[in-house]
């Protein structure tokens, strides 16, 4: 059974290394800081090791060749446990997160098209936060 920290909990798929991963991971870490995301958490998760290799695939709709990634989980009371967010309005493309948006999921993947460029933005980062807030 797992234990509660925080209401909310963000899931980063990364690898040991990955300068893109750090750099999401920095600015996760700068953002539930600040006092209006102080219901998340954090949770990095190593997809390198066999119990990362198990939890990114348990989502079923991140890709492997668009990492890093997160998804955002809900403590749920009645299971005693974190819970992924569904994406409450699944479409293919979002205004402020383009094609790194999940479908399924609330969450992000890095899109490495020439649109997307690599780059998950603090503002990307806000707009799923905010979203999975309002679910």
């Amino acid at each position: 059974m797992a234990k509660k920290d925080k209401d909310y909990q963000i899931m980063i798929f990364g690898k040991a290394g990955c300068d893109k991963c750090a750099v999401l991971e920095k600015r996760v870490d700068s953002l539930i800081t600040k006092p209006d995301w102080q219901e998340f958490g954090k949770l990095k998760i190593d997809v390198e090791s066999e119990e990362g290799l198990v939890e990114f695939c348990q989502c079923e709709c991140v890709n492997p060749q668009r990492i890093p990634a997160f998804v955002v989980q809900k403590w749920n009371d009645k299971t005693k446990s974190y819970e992924n967010v569904q994406n409450p309005s699944p479409s293919s493309e979002d205004d402020v997160c383009g094609n790194s948006k999940l479908y399924t999921l609330m969450g992000i993947q890095t899109d490495y098209t020439e649109r997307g460029k690599g780059l998950i933005s603090p503002k990307m980062i806000k707009s799923v936060l905010q979203e999975a807030k309002s679910v």
